[in-house]
């Protein structure tokens, strides 16, 4: 009885470890795919971003060199948003100076017609 009982757990031992077996070689399956998508991901970026970094032989780049890249870009932004906004700015006081000019335009014409 006893030697039956000690079988039955050995195979459900041994049946468990090739379930677990199973499970890890599936998990480093995931995992060597997730590697792959990453360095592919990286190198598209490094593609986008700037076609020269990236090597045309297909070597994979660095997280700093896609880090770099992605706060250059950033910071280009910002100050592209800085200068829209500088020159946002400086239409409007322009257009402000244009209808003032036109109001002056409007008085003077106003006066003269007066004076005639």
């Amino acid at each position: 009885q006893v030697e039956k009982e000690l079988k039955a757990a050995w195979s459900q031992q041994a049946g468990q470890l090739r379930e677990m077996g199973r499970r890890e070689r599936l998990l480093q399956s995931d995992l060597q795919r997730a590697r792959e998508q990453l360095e592919s991901f990286k190198t598209r970026v490094m593609q986008i971003c700037s076609p020269a970094a990236a090597d045309s032989t297909g070597r994979s780049v660095t997280e700093q060199q896609v880090l770099e890249k992605v706060r250059q870009i950033s910071d280009e932004n910002q100050q592209s948003q800085e200068r829209e906004k500088s020159l946002q700015e400086e239409l409007s006081s322009r257009l402000a100076k244009e209808e003032e000019v036109s109001a002056n335009i409007e008085v003077f014409k106003n006066s003269l017609q007066k004076l005639q």
